[in-house]
């Protein structure tokens, strides 16, 4: 059976609600990688973005979660988490990576303002250039790769228990609705 499963995929792609719903089905613990480095920082993420810059960020975030120790765990990490090598290879060792698949439109609907939300990106960057930054790295690092597009959560939860083997918890109510995978 699958230890440990880390989802990856840009900021709004869902990591952290669908990581929830998902360690709920399984009994997993479920660990949100931007928290973890907001607790050993002392400091909320824009905060420590502010006085370190994407660099030292990025490096912090690599050394957190390179850092992780865990069992039965489903793992949220930043969407820059990507650019840290020795991170991605600790969390495939680790069990399983899943690519939460979203289209620009999609994140781009879902974020707001990526200054508040702590989002790495070089000043000049826009959102479509760290889209397509990004999803070559997404693709190099996961073992599974799902779309989100126009899907429920609880699809995704389902089809990620059926591609990981991961069976889930008697009686285990809906977390999300309608039942099927499909978005209206």
């Amino acid at each position: 059976m699958v230890d440990n499963i880390t989802l990856i995929g840009m900021p709004a792609s869902g990591k952290s609600s669908i990581g929830s719903a998902l360690a709920r089905q399984t009994g997993y613990t479920f660990l949100d990688g931007d928290r973890e480095i907001e607790r050993r920082m002392g400091m909320k993420l824009p905060d420590i973005l502010a006085k370190y810059g994407n660099s030292e960020f990025r490096r912090i975030e690599e050394d957190v979660n390179a850092s992780l120790d865990v069992h039965h765990t489903i793992i949220a990490p930043g969407g820059s988490v990507i650019y840290g090598e020795r991170a991605m290879r600790h969390f495939r060792e680790l069990g399983e990576v899943v690519y939460l698949q979203l289209n620009y439109a999609a994140v781009a609907e879902r974020l707001r303002n990526l200054q508040t939300r702590g989002v790495s990106m070089a000043p000049t960057q826009t959102l479509l250039d760290l889209y397509y930054e990004r999803i070559p790295l997404y693709e190099r690092w996961a073992t599974i790769e799902i779309s989100c597009n126009r899907r429920w959560p609880n699809g995704v939860v389902r089809e990620i228990l059926r591609l990981t083997g991961i069976p889930p918890l008697p009686k285990t109510a809906a977390v999300f609705s309608p039942e099927e995978g499909s978005a209206p």
